[in-house]
């Protein structure tokens, strides 16, 4: 039996299918699917070399080889056991949530709403204009634009999100422009007649100026009308409009601290986009 290759994430979850006698005990237990670890446990059989299970109708029987194999990862699960321990001590896991700097905004006020049951979780927020690469775990759960096209990822549509100009009354003012090449500032820039004397590099400092009363802003719906000093000026700017999507890798959506912050998530981000409507 060849010991060298092996990495611990497949033993921990030879571990559960071993102790669960079965793919589908063992997917509740570690949050993969049933198909994906009947593929690890494949995986694991050709990188040992031996058949670690027989694979019978009412479930995982372990072979010889597979016996000898579990006694000593059950003898390295008891060393690594006080390093994870220390590890949750000092806060556990990281739930990444990768969202452009108009949702990051909103689901930080609503932060209570997110954390409600999953007060254990380590969440961290990526405000980024760029998309981070979730199937690489650049980010755990992304708001995105479009639906992506990538099939290792998970994806629930959350609403239609619409943009429109703000400002503190109807007055003609100038517009601020991020400089940033963001969908609306592209727009901005686009329109011929509309004039221009503040750029700022972040899109929340267009709110603080429009704020100020002394710019017109473009602004989500979401964000523009939960401003009490703030008006809209334009009519819904249609070129603007598009779909959101909430977006995990496949494989991680199982884990219990990303599927409660997926759907209080969700929660939230439904709820701004209805109320903007």
């Amino acid at each position: 039996m060849d010991e060298t290759n092996l990495d611990w994430d497949d033993l921990k979850l030879f571990l559960a299918v071993a102790r669960a006698g079965g793919l589908s005990a063992a997917a509740e237990a570690t949050g993969k699917s049933a198909p994906t670890l009947g593929r690890r446990m494949l995986a694991l059989e050709a990188v040992i070399g031996a058949e670690l299970f027989r694979r019978l109708p009412r479930g995982y029987e372990l072979t010889e080889q597979g016996t000898a194999l579990l006694a000593k990862v059950v003898d390295l699960e008891a060393q690594i056991r006080p390093l994870n321990r220390s590890a949750t001590k000092h806060g556990g896991s990281v739930v990444k949530i990768s969202a452009g700097s108009w949702m990051t905004h909103a689901l930080c006020q609503n932060i209570q709403t997110i954390l409600k049951g999953n007060d254990a979780a380590r969440l961290r927020f990526i405000s980024a204009e760029h998309v981070l690469d979730i199937a690489h775990r650049e980010a755990v759960i992304g708001i995105r634009n479009r639906r992506p096209e990538q099939g290792v990822l998970a994806c629930r549509k959350i609403g239609r999100v619409q943009f429109a100009g703000y400002a503190t009354s109807k007055m003609i003012k100038p517009w601020v422009k991020v400089t940033v090449k963001t969908p609306s500032a592209l727009w901005l820039a686009a329109q011929p007649h509309n004039a221009v004397n503040i750029e700022v590099s972040a899109p929340r400092n267009a709110l603080d100026l429009a704020c100020a009363g002394v710019a017109r802003a473009v602004l989500p719906t979401f964000i523009g009308d939960a401003q009490q000093d703030l008006v809209r000026v334009t009519p819904p700017i249609s070129e603007l409009a598009h779909d959101q999507w909430l977006v995990t890798h496949h494989e991680q959506r199982f884990r219990p601290e990303v599927r409660r912050a997926i759907d209080r998530i969700y929660e939230v981000a439904r709820s701004l986009h209805r109320r903007a409507q």
